[in-house]
């Protein structure tokens, strides 16, 4: 059996397209490895902040507030995406703006906490505007039963390329450290160096993916924003008919958080716990990296096996291992245990979530309704983190016990899975379609010739 069979596609749809796709998880992957992971989120507690006591829920409240304003705009956003067929479009300015505020955190320094929280917000929001809608891409490209194994291939390249931008920036701090010269210094490089290859990268997605939905004539006519805006509403009033896809998005609210600690806060851990230095960060990020890497490409023909439900289950039940053995190890390699753990079920819970979410998302509302998705997880990246920074601040600095607390996130993320039925949210899908069909037919029947 081929390892990327064009049978898990859809028809017309050709394998460079897929690459082009995942060319974007390649591209995007440096942003959440070096920004949010592994450099700046460590520099800006011990670097920008300077240690003090409330440095780290500083770092969470800017990710907050850009996870904020994208929960409050995606999902219209992706209604117009879809009612104008602007995906692509759109995710080519996400992607550019931001590229280019990345590339400015290279003005923060020491003390500059200001300007560094700003430009995290804004960097962060658009990042998390190109996940979204290039997520919105998959149901175009893959066939319903195959959803898992190609979110699988897009996840898996794109730690690839989170491994690309960090061994880069690995090789220019261990330079630099051997030159003599600062973080102050060194840490702007990598931002540059960051920047660059998303840039770079995410031409390959522009190149070879392409727009598959059309517009809807109705929404032209109305004007792009009122009519999504309208869609948004009526989608809402409908949201009792999707039960599993909201079953779902609560899930994801819970899980999600705690993979948003493990993301945003895993650094600033190691460094401050267990005592990491900086070089020893990266290259446990490298790794972790690396094992998410094989997580998401296996488990996604794995969860196409067994089931997309059961799958994420058994990802939540490692999350839930990690965290106990991470809050209660004294030692490097201990942490060592637990981030490899956390690296193989990072990677395949969240390419198993993106899977779940199109499995239950019509087809002509994809963009809206990863939309929804978007809102759910950015959510969950505000109550993760969040409740970490504010746990550690409230005990005078304790993360063990803050890191302890998000495994009830994962417990209770799990029990709210076992409410999803897998069966009765495709059928709702389908017959939302249907419905699609039907009232577009009525319309062109009663418009003139």
């Amino acid at each position: 059996m081929a390892l990327f069979p064009q049978q898990a596609l859809n028809p017309g749809v050709r394998k460079r397209e897929v690459f082009g796709w995942a060319m974007y998880d390649f591209a995007n992957s440096g942003y959440t490895t070096v920004v949010i992971t592994a450099v700046f989120a460590a520099y800006f507690v011990g670097g920008i902040a300077q240690k003090a006591a409330w440095a780290t829920f500083a770092w969470t409240a800017a990710l907050s507030l850009s996870y904020a304003i994208v929960m409050l705009t995606m999902p219209s956003l992706g209604a117009y995406a879809d009612l104008r067929a602007a995906k692509k479009r759109l995710l080519a300015l996400a992607t550019m703006a931001c590229v280019l505020s990345t590339a400015a955190l290279a003005f923060a320094g020491p003390g500059s906490v200001v300007l560094a929280m700003l430009l995290i917000v804004v960097s962060n929001t658009f990042y998390s505007y190109g996940e979204s809608l290039t997520a919105a891409f998959l149901p175009e490209l893959a066939r319903p039963d195959s959803l898992g194994k190609v979110s699988g291939w897009g996840w898996g390249f794109g730690y690839f390329g989170g491994m690309l931008a960090l061994g880069v920036c690995l090789g220019y701090v261990l330079w630099a450290q051997g030159q003599g010269i600062p973080a102050d210094r060194f840490v702007p490089v990598t931002m540059l160096l960051t920047a660059v290859i998303y840039g770079g990268a995410s031409l390959v997605t522009f190149w070879l993916l392409g727009e598959r939905a059309q517009p809807n004539p109705a929404a032209l006519r109305q004007g792009g924003l009122k009519a999504s805006l309208q869609q948004l509403r009526r989608t809402f009033r409908q949201a009792r008919l999707f039960k599993d896809f909201m079953w779902l998005l609560a899930c994801a609210v819970f899980y999600q958080g705690g993979v948003a600690v493990a993301i945003t806060l895993s650094a600033i851990y190691a460094e401050q716990v267990i005592g990491f230095q900086p070089q020893e960060t990266m290259v446990l990020i490298f790794v972790l990296n690396l094992a998410a890497a094989a997580g998401a490409f296996g488990w996604g023909y794995f969860q196409d096996r067994v089931g997309h439900k059961l799958a994420l289950g058994i990802t939540l039940v490692g999350w839930i291992a990690t965290c106990i053995i991470a809050a209660v190890t004294t030692t490097k390699g201990g942490f060592w245990y637990a981030a490899a753990i956390a690296g193989l079920c990072m990677g395949s819970s969240q390419s198993a979530g993106r899977a779940m979410a199109g499995m239950f998302a019509p087809r002509r509302q994809l963009a809206e309704f990863y939309g929804l998705w978007t809102f759910a997880t950015r959510l969950a990246s505000i109550v993760g983190p969040l409740s970490f920074g504010a746990i550690t601040w409230a005990t005078g600095g304790d993360q063990r016990k803050a890191i302890l607390s998000t495994a009830l996130l994962f417990a209770i993320g799990l029990v709210l899975l076992t409410r999803i039925d897998m069966a009765r949210g495709r059928q709702a899908a389908a017959e939302a379609d249907r419905k699609a069909r039907a009232s577009e037919e009525a319309v062109a029947v009663s418009e003139p010739a």
